[in-house]
């Protein structure tokens, strides 16, 4: 089922989100609808605070940047209660965009590497070291449910520049084309 994607300006993409305790097939539908609605959205990564969950859940899929990223490996991940545990690696810059911003794309500077340890959609714990753009995407994920947006990263003079752009989102003037929701 496809889920309302929430936008800038709503409470739950400022909370810390808590830790995931559900039944293994409730959770397994809510990974199953938060995939379904990352694709309808031509997204890259989905996290539960954008579907009005404030739970500390995402999903990524790197198949999008094969082209850009041909030397890395496409990985297809649900993250079950995460927590990075490493940042490495030297900062680089790379341009980030978010469903919940819709039309927003800024260089975000993120470390190259992390280590994170999570629980798989099948309840499995498991702890990995992972790098480029894959790392890129589970660090902008895991912003998410510690109550952060890519714009929380840049500079004082791009957030001014940018804030007439966060004002209408906020105020429900933009309207992409992927459903959204309103609380």
């Amino acid at each position: 089922m496809i889920l309302p994607i929430y936008l800038y300006g709503q409470p739950v993409l400022r909370k810390q989100a808590a830790n995931v305790e559900m039944g293994k097939e409730e959770l397994k539908q809510l990974v199953s609808d938060m995939f379904e609605t990352m694709y309808n959205a031509n997204g890259v990564g989905l996290a539960g605070p954008q579907v009005g969950k404030s739970l500390r859940i995402f999903v990524i899929d790197s198949a999008p940047f094969k082209e850009s990223y041909p030397n890395e490996e496409i990985r297809k991940l649900a993250f079950i209660n995460p927590v990075i545990t490493k940042r490495f690696g030297e900062e680089q810059p790379f341009n980030e965009g978010c469903l919940s911003l819709p039309d927003i794309h800024e260089d975000v500077y993120r470390p190259t590497s992390i280590e994170i340890t999570y629980l798989t959609e099948d309840l499995e714990e498991k702890t990995e070291t992972i790098s480029g753009c894959v790392a890129r995407i589970i660090q902008h994920e895991y912003d998410h449910i510690e109550g952060q947006v890519f714009t929380d990263h840049l500079s004082s003079l791009k957030k001014m520049i940018l804030k007439r752009k966060l004002t209408d989102i906020a105020g429900g003037k933009v309207r992409p084309n992927y459903k959204t929701a309103r609380k």
